[in-house]
């Protein structure tokens, strides 16, 4: 049975609410340690000399984010002392990468490459973590109306924290030693950490897993029964499928661009502008669409402006060196992503069930984001073997099954209410 639609008064709530505010700060908290480790990591190291295929290899780094569902079970299953079992695991991994950050600044590249590696890979570690539970948080205290507004706030924060370490921390090495530059950048922590102190635990019906083999155990028979078996398997199907032809076409953007033609400074300026900010727009756009359209629908309609959006590439390959074309092919590229993620994390978000939220989240964003590694190693073979044109039109192709399975696992009329044992909003 489908949600009532919500009144203009109700809008008005789901839009200014303490919940939007904070996934704010659950967003930019869990953006900035990836992005550290991303786009400041990679440069300090190349600003000290260091072999591009050594720092090729720090992509490794993020094998923490792929394999989070392992320990996800511990965050389900203990609480720290004081703070509860959210908030208890949110300040350990936040304070734990406040402390984290500012050491590589006391790192040499030229010597200590081995260290910053492991410390990458703890920084990784402690940033999953936090990932776990923060979504799990948001989870927890949004309502299914505000699912898809909050889930729009929280990505796009997520985003706009890339601009601290890939703008604001770049300028600041160029007058600063690195040092203080890891320092300051680390201090973004502290509105996370803030926040973590003065929200409220969240409110839970129900019994908490009473072991860990039921924190392991438990969620994946609390799913399987909950959707039965085959429902279950085609909503794992959807979760892999759906975002699947559009990290595909985006896996080599650089190169396509460079192949087009275009100058690394065109490409600068218009990839970053026109990428950023439409991305940023659509999923708030989508967030504030959601409200009214709900999210099975939101997936249907912004899942075929996903699928379109691809073309658009497809057409750039018939007018190489055309700067318009360019621009507005990654802004529609960019629109359809914002758009697509938004429904898409708050879909999952809705899939999981309250007693067993960081488990069962974690283990669905880690299947939505293991075809980007497979992707990430065929690609190229693949655009030598068909060229550009034909990638981009597989890559559209690849996106229809994914459209296929919406009947069955979000029927346009079908969106359903949170599963028994739901919590409810500070």
């Amino acid at each position: 049975m489908a949600e009532p639609l919500p009144t203009r008064d109700g809008w008005r709530q789901a839009l200014f609410n303490r919940r939007m505010l904070i996934c704010v700060f659950t967003g930019f908290s869990s953006g900035l340690p990836l992005y550290i480790l991303l786009s400041l990591l990679p440069a300090w190291l190349r600003s000290e000399h260091v072999d591009l295929r050594a720092i090729g290899l720090f992509a490794l780094v993020q094998f923490p984010f792929n394999w989070k569902f392992l320990w996800s079970p511990l965050l389900d299953r203990y609480a720290l002392p004081a703070l509860g079992r959210r908030r208890g695991w949110m300040l350990a991994s936040q304070i734990a990468l406040l402390i984290a950050l500012p050491v590589f600044g006391a790192l040499e590249p030229q010597f200590d490459l081995l260290a910053i590696a492991l410390l990458a890979m703890g920084v990784a570690f402690f940033s999953a973590t936090q990932d776990i539970v923060l979504d799990a948080y948001r989870r927890e205290i949004l309502s299914d109306t505000e699912l898809g507004l909050g889930s729009s706030i929280h990505v796009n924060a997520y985003r706009i924290a890339g601009l601290v370490p890939g703008s604001l921390s770049l300028i600041l090495a160029d007058i600063l030693p690195w040092s203080s530059v890891f320092f300051i950048t680390a201090l973004f922590m502290l509105p996370g950490i803030v926040m973590t102190l003065t929200v409220s635990e969240p409110a839970i019906a129900g019994a908490l897993p009473r072991s860990l083999r039921d924190a392991v155990v438990e969620p994946f028979r609390e799913f399987i029964s909950r959707a039965g078996l085959r429902p279950a398997l085609l909503m794992l199907a959807f979760m892999v499928l759906y975002k699947l032809g559009d990290s595909m076409a985006t896996a080599l953007a650089t190169p396509f661009y460079l192949d087009m033609g275009f100058t690394k400074t065109e490409i600068g300026l218009i990839a970053k502008h026109a990428g950023l900010w439409p991305s940023v727009i659509g999923g708030l756009l989508g967030g504030i669409w959601m409200i009214k359209l709900g999210i099975n629908r939101a997936l249907w309609l912004f899942g075929v402006v996903q699928l379109v959006s691809i073309l658009g590439f497809a057409l750039l390959t018939q007018f190489p060196q055309d700067r318009v074309l360019l621009a507005v092919a990654i802004s529609f590229e960019a629109l359809g992503v914002g758009l697509g993620t938004v429904a898409f994390v708050a879909y999952i978000a809705r899939a999981t069930h309250p007693l067993y939220t960081a488990t069962q989240f974690a283990l669905f964003t880690s299947l939505a984001a293991a075809p980007r590694v497979v992707i990430n190693s065929v690609t190229g073979v693949l655009v030598e073997q068909t060229g550009w044109l034909n990638f981009f039109f597989l890559c559209t192709l690849l996106a229809v099954p994914g459209m296929l399975l919406l009947p069955k696992v979000a029927p346009w009329n079908g969106d359903q209410p949170t599963p028994k044992g739901a919590m409810n909003p500070p």
